[in-house]
């Protein structure tokens, strides 16, 4: 499958200097108000080649962003991955050997599996636990419009919407079914807790209007909860969009196939053959089916496509 190749804006930097946590945990940095409010994580690169999140990161921490209220935790997630990029095989360095973004269940981080992502993951179990209200920041391999995911809970709804940009939302109702997303990491996947826990899909990963999607996100979402000052001359919200994930495909053969190019957000009738994977056939599950996430390089194993709906 033939893909245009990425347009480099934004690239790795060295992140040596963020790597001394104040937490016992490398790259993981607090700040404390020592005033009452939520504790709120601002997690970056879950995904090695989603560089955004890096953006967003540094920034919070290189201009000295305290919070008036509560707490802030910042942490780079696989910096190991970060670390392998190439700029010739740019998509690669999403991961090294697990999706650190699917192992966050407790049968997994409890488990005898072991690899770099499982490491980090278990490393990283208590930042995550800690945290009232998480934002996870990723970016898509696809240049698409930004657009939020997360649980089909009220409580990240009513966030979301009132943060409002990006103005589109991927809302699951029992979760991705490919494993266990951070943001659904212990009190977040449960219905009657009381976090907050989002993803941002900020747009191509190269791109300088993501890595801008992903530091205006996140101080949003600061000041959403209290933790700094509104931001001044803030765009008003456009015309919100959601989506309800129907089903994750995932690619079961070395002959999986799109019947045409996809970027994502493209539409489908009941019924219209969107893929073939081997003896397999992918189809519109309803009218107006809304792809997203389309993959760019199929790979068995991993997911294919969402299947959506609007709402």
């Amino acid at each position: 499958m033939t893909q245009n190749p990425p347009v480099f804006e934004v690239l790795p930097r060295d992140l040596s200097a963020y790597r001394q946590g104040n937490v016992g945990i490398d790259y993981v940095h607090r700040f404390e108000s020592g005033k009452p409010g939520p504790h709120v994580l601002i997690n970056a690169l879950t995904h090695g080649n989603e560089i955004c999140g890096m953006v967003a990161a540094t920034h919070l921490l290189d201009t000295g962003v305290r919070p008036l209220i509560g707490t802030l935790t910042i942490s780079f997630a696989n910096v190991a991955a970060y670390e392998s990029f190439d700029q010739t095989r740019p998509f690669e360095s999403r991961q090294l050997v697990h999706n650190l973004n699917r192992i966050w269940s407790a049968a997994e981080l409890d488990g005898t599996t072991d690899s770099p992502e499982l490491q980090r993951a278990r490393t990283l179990r208590p930042v995550v636990a800690a945290a009232d209200h998480i934002l996870d920041i990723h970016s898509t391999s696809q240049d698409v419009q930004p657009f939020w995911v997360y649980p089909a809970y009220p409580r990240n709804a009513e966030v979301a919407l009132a943060i409002g940009r990006p103005p589109v939302h991927l809302v699951m109702p029992s979760g991705l079914g490919s494993g266990t997303p951070l943001i659904q990491h212990g009190r977040h996947g449960q219905a009657e807790g009381d976090g907050v826990a989002l993803v941002v899909e900020c747009g191509q990963h190269f791109r300088q209007s993501a890595a801008d999607m992903a530091t205006a996100v996140a101080l949003d979402f600061l000041a959403h909860f209290g933790l700094i000052a509104p931001v001044a001359s803030r765009p008003a919200p456009a015309e919100q969009r959601r989506y309800e994930l129907l089903e994750t495909c995932m690619v079961r053969t070395a002959g999986f196939r799109f019947t045409r190019p996809l970027l994502g957000f493209e539409v489908f009738a009941k019924g219209d053959l969107i893929a073939t994977d081997g003896p397999h056939e992918i189809r519109a599950l309803c009218d107006d089916c809304t792809i997203l996430m389309p993959t760019r390089e199929p790979i068995v194993g991993r997911e294919a496509v969402y299947l959506t709906r609007p709402i």
